[in-house]
């Protein structure tokens, strides 16, 4: 598993959208708030996603973009954004690897781990947070590590 100082792993997986996004799409660029999350709809996720959707301007102001993964089809992702008007990319992972490649753990051996990564734009990690059971607390955590990259 990646831990906070590592380069974060590459991925480049197809968005709802149908554009493939990947890590160097950032480098250089933007901060990156990668979210790994069980389940389009989901009660849990639907709050997580609202969560950062709410708070979608204050990570722009601290340069960051924020992008969901999870093992969902692109068209679930495709009516899940629509449907909560989420205006980051949600990506689809649909064997796991890139969970698998960032480390992020199952809960309860069944249900797919929830972790948010904040990534520097030089590609480092600089922060995770992992909580099955409080999903809105991901926004506040990756909040709290952007503003000290900015300080």
């Amino acid at each position: 598993m990646p831990k906070v100082g590592d380069r974060a792993p590459e991925f480049r997986l197809l968005s709802g959208t149908g554009n493939f996004v990947s890590l160097s799409d950032f480098i250089g660029k933007k901060n990156l708030v990668l979210y790994f999350y069980p389940k389009d709809y989901t009660t849990g996720c639907t709050r997580e996603a609202c969560s950062f959707r709410d708070s979608y301007s204050a990570f722009k102001e601290l340069d960051a973009e924020v992008v969901g993964i999870s093992a969902d089809s692109q068209s679930s992702h495709e009516n899940f954004a629509r449907d909560e008007q989420l205006p980051f990319p949600l990506l689809s992972d649909p064997d796991g690897s890139m969970r698998r490649a960032y480390g992020v753990k199952p809960s309860l051996g069944l249900i797919p781990g929830r972790t948010t990564f904040v990534i520097d734009k030089q590609g480092i990690i600089r922060q995770i947070y992992s909580s099955q059971i409080h999903p809105n607390k991901h926004v506040g955590e990756a909040l709290t590590a952007l503003r000290t990259l900015t300080s």
